[in-house]
């Protein structure tokens, strides 16, 4: 028995990557400079692993932006116009991830969608006519050798084939079996050069298995694998995680794959698949703890599964990637009976080998600890809270009067102009911004000296927006550090860690807040500035909030009540809120779902009953009691939404928002098939690059838009929100985008 994990934090312990990386964008440092520091972050984790104890230890897991981008640059699947720019291969990298302007031409950013159901983001590469698939980088050659200079001989680490194919996008035509054979001689020739080099191992990531799988796709994986396996040349482990492979287990312990490794958690029917039969001459990688929460590992549990399998050639590894947990609990500085309950990616190497110890027979001691820790009770249940939950009917779910009524009256008390504009809501972030919140918490200054500045820049940025011709205004949120954890300040039942940063994608970074206990608001949230806001402009200012599910999928949620639960407590929590924006004269409220898909069960049979019958719901438990004046927006963004478009209707929202750009506005053709009645603002630049598109660009963008959706129910705004952006492009974007919505309106 031995120990691995599939994937590593790559952000580095203190974010070193992220900063390292601005430095870079900014050209504060060297390229040279900027590889030397990745190379020193590689190498403080890969010796972190090893002094863990875990046995076989992965590379290239680590990665600049993403790795599905690392394994597309990799094979020159890049579009035409990157491979003749005049950038260096680091640079072409970056443009690819976030857009290139400048003297030397004019990049678009790839799409960028989540992966699968975290809050990660992926690139999106295209296969094209031009596509001329061969091995043409040499990253993964490069650090298999970097740790080999450590003494380290690693397990190398890629984004598979099918997964590649299945993520990617095809120009019109064409499609992924297309491109299986090139793709598959590619990755031939890559287990080849790893082996000459001295690799044992290589673990090929597909994901995509635990999705639903048509007679199709067994064919082309099928296909492209046995050829792969064909004479390799090392050992072959075929890693999945995020559920369970029930469409092709079959055929994968029919294949000639060295190893299979498999999710424990989130894909309890592969324990069933794996009792009923599993191969002696196959090494089972059992996905046993947790990659993607922070919570310790009940051990007896684990151990239980893990012996009623039944297998006996059996590396304990952990159900994901550690890439969507922060680094360590070393960092923290909860109180030690709230400590002990956190496992974050160091502590879940101690876990594997403490499990493997205890299979082992030589680790009671840690058996004994870890089942005194499950026996304490950790809080104590709000009975007035479970009561209230318990009372809601479906009344409480349900907005009167219906939409097509509330949108009439609607338009007759804004009498707002055709493609209204406005934003998403955040501003940038600025420096200044950052620094007097922190000196806020470190009492540097005054709470009326904060005030003061925040007062400041919310009627700077009003001014500003009246200026340019917004027709809905938004204060701008600097008194807000993050979208969640904002909110979860100022209810009960977070935590919030110091340095739980986890990467959501590229430079970005997120900080998830604890759901400890149960959910309560304890004093109004965002009145106090949204209300402000208002009155300093006859304008109307959207309040903004963040809306249940969202808080919850980007919060690290409790294992001991249901999703479902916990969601609803948070609901009644915002449902306050909402009242008291009303209350206070906000008559456009945004409820942010910005994550609504995350949770969404990768098997479409599970959609309903696992998460959209409670999910949807929670959403309107929300706004079901404001009046039918208010209007109630939403927002969504770098997810595919368009295969749950009914669901989303169902969320009886006013106005609904979603980003489009970066994904080609592909969603409109599913809005107009199925007839979406609620008002959309899709997004019309990509505010996730510094990019600043022109009046013709997105001008052209909003006629797209009005080939498929009528022009009475379309708003006009960005991708989303604009904290992360330079004041400079944010400005220059945006008057370019109330011009071309002015531009538009004269041709109606």
């Amino acid at each position: 028995m031995t120990t691995t994990i599939i994937g590593f934090p790559r952000i580095g312990e203190h974010r070193e990557l992220k900063f390292a990386t601005e430095k870079y964008f900014r050209k504060e440092i060297t390229e040279d400079e900027f590889k030397q520091i990745t190379k020193d972050i590689r190498k403080k984790h890969w010796k972190e692993v090893e002094d863990a104890g875990i046995d076989i230890i992965p590379s290239n897991d680590f990665s600049l932006y993403d790795n599905t981008l690392d394994a597309a640059f990799l094979l020159n699947i890049v579009p035409k116009e990157i491979e003749t720019i005049d950038l260096s291969n680091l640079d072409k990298y970056f443009a690819l991830a976030r857009g290139y302007q400048g003297e030397k031409g004019d990049i678009k950013a790839l799409p960028m969608k989540k992966w699968f159901n975290t809050n990660y983001h992926y690139i999106v590469s295209k296969f094209t006519k031009d596509t001329n698939i061969k091995l043409t980088g040499t990253k993964i050659f490069d650090e298999f050798a970097e740790a080999k200079e450590l003494g380290i001989t690693s397990r190398p680490v890629i984004v598979g084939p099918f997964t590649l194919l299945k993520l990617s996008d095809y120009a019109e035509g064409l499609s992924a079996k297309d491109f299986a054979k090139d793709l598959t001689a590619a990755y031939k020739e890559i287990f080849t050069r790893l082996a000459s080099f001295g690799a044992e191992w290589i673990q090929v990531d597909e994901p995509s298995l635990v999705k639903d799988l048509s007679p199709e796709d067994i064919n082309l994986f099928k296909e492209i694998y046995s050829e792969l396996l064909t004479d390799k040349k090392l050992k072959v482990l075929l890693q999945t995680y995020f559920g369970d492979v029930r469409d092709i287990y079959s055929q994968l312990i029919d294949l000639d794959f060295d190893g299979i490794g498999l999710d424990l958690v989130e894909g309890p029917k592969n324990i069933e698949l794996i009792k009923d039969n599993f191969p002696a001459d196959k090494k089972l990688f059992a996905g046993i703890v947790n990659g993607k929460y922070i919570w310790k590992n009940n051990y007896q549990n684990s151990l239980a599964t893990l012996e009623d399998l039944g297998v006996e050639d059996l590396v304990l590894t952990t159900s994901s990637s550690l890439l969507h947990v922060p680094y360590t609990s070393e960092n923290e500085k909860f109180e030690p009976e709230v400590l002990e309950h956190f496992a974050f990616a160091k502590e879940k190497l101690k876990e594997l080998k403490e499990l493997e110890a205890i299979l082992k027979g030589e680790g009671q001691e840690y058996l004994d600890q870890n089942k005194a820790l499950f026996a304490k009770e950790r809080i104590s249940k709000n009975q007035e809270l479970a009561t209230k939950i318990d009372g809601l009917t479906e009344a409480d779910f349900t907005r009167l009067p219906a939409f097509a009524e509330r949108e009439a009256i609607q338009k007759e008390v804004f009498k707002l102009p055709l493609l209204p504009t406005t934003t998403i809501g955040s501003f940038p972030q600025t420096k200044e911004v950052k620094q007097i919140r922190a000196k806020l918490k470190k009492g540097e200054v005054s709470q009326e000296e904060y005030d003061t500045f925040i007062g400041d820049q919310i009627k700077d940025w009003l001014n500003w927006q009246e200026e340019i011709g917004l027709d809905v205004l938004v204060h701008g949120e600097f008194e807000r550090n993050d979208m969640v954890e904002y909110f979860g300040q100022n209810l009960s039942g977070y935590l919030f860690s110091q340095n739980g940063w986890v990467q959501s994608y590229g430079t970005r970074g997120v900080k998830p807040p604890i759901i400890w206990g149960d959910v309560v608001r304890e004093r109004p949230i965002t009145v106090k500035w949204s209300a402000y806001a208002q009155e300093q402009t006859d304008k109307i200012v959207k309040g903004m909030l963040t809306g249940p599910v969202t808080i919850l999928n980007w919060s690290f949620p409790r294992e001991d009540i249901s999703l479902r639960e916990s969601t609803l407590q948070i609901a009644l929590a915002i449902q306050e809120e909402v009242l008291d924006l009303e209350k206070n004269g906000i008559r456009i409220i945004q409820i942010d779902e910005a994550a609504l898909r995350e949770k969404l069960p990768l098997r479409k049979s599970d959609w309903f009953k696992e998460y959209l019958d409670w999910a949807i719901p929670a959403f309107r438990l929300v706004h079901s009691k404001v009046d039918e004046k208010t209007q109630i927006h939403t927002h969504m963004c770098y997810s595919e939404f368009t295969d749950i478009i009914p669901a989303i209707d169902q969320l009886d929202a006013d106005v609904i928002s979603f980003e489009a750009s970066r994904s080609n506005l592909d969603i409109l053709d599913e809005l107009k098939a199925k007839n979406f009645q609620t008002e959309v603002g899709p997004g019309v630049y990509d505010i996730h690059s510094p990019r600043i598109p022109s009046v013709e660009e997105i001008t052209k963008t909003i006629h797209t838009i009005l080939t498929k959706v009528p022009v009475e129910k379309v708003w006009v705004n960005p991708d989303c929100g604009l904290k992360t952006r330079g004041i400079p492009e944010t400005r220059a974007s945006l008057v370019n985008l109330t011009q071309a919505a002015k531009d538009v309106r004269k041709e109606y």
